[in-house]
């Protein structure tokens, strides 16, 4: 089962790649958040994802957005990914129960054991704004997602 937009985004508290917990509503009112649902750290079509991201986050950051990386993989994993990539936004640790997070948005592939690639964007005000399932070899348009975001900002300005 899958979410909708309009809908409450489903809370979640995970920890990054820094141990620390992330928790969804403490963005409530904050910030826009943009979920980026990947299948594995150092698989290369999610390696190209990040790349893209990485190079976009001044943008993201003008959209006042916070980007959430969020796979299955370990604490460890995404911290080692994470400093070979350059990333310096959250990636969350959807590990134990294994994709329990992913599973209330509706990606968790539990035939495969990870997470689909997917993008959501839950507005200030705890609702998904923006949802978009991409086929598992395909880089995300980031552009796109920006685009989306440009227009749920406008919308709670």
């Amino acid at each position: 089962m899958g979410i909708a937009v309009g809908q409450v985004a489903p809370d979640f508290t995970l920890q990054n790649q820094d141990k620390k917990e992330v928790k969804l509503s403490d963005f409530a009112g904050k910030k826009n958040v943009v979920l980026m649902f990947y299948p594995l750290d150092w698989s290369p079509v999610c390696t190209n994802e990040h790349a893209c991201v990485v190079n976009a986050m001044k943008g993201f950051e003008t959209l006042d957005a916070e980007v959430l990386g969020v796979s299955v993989d370990s604490v460890w994993s995404h911290k080692a990914y994470a400093e070979k990539m350059g990333i310096k936004y959250s990636l969350l640790a959807d590990f134990q129960p294994r994709g329990a997070m992913a599973d209330k948005y509706g990606v968790f592939l539990a035939d495969k054991g990870i997470t689909g690639r997917s993008i959501v964007i839950v507005n200030k005000a705890g609702k998904i704004a923006w949802i978009k399932n991409y086929d598992i070899p395909v880089v995300p348009d980031i552009d796109e997602v920006a685009a989306a975001l440009q227009q749920v900002k406008a919308a709670t300005a």
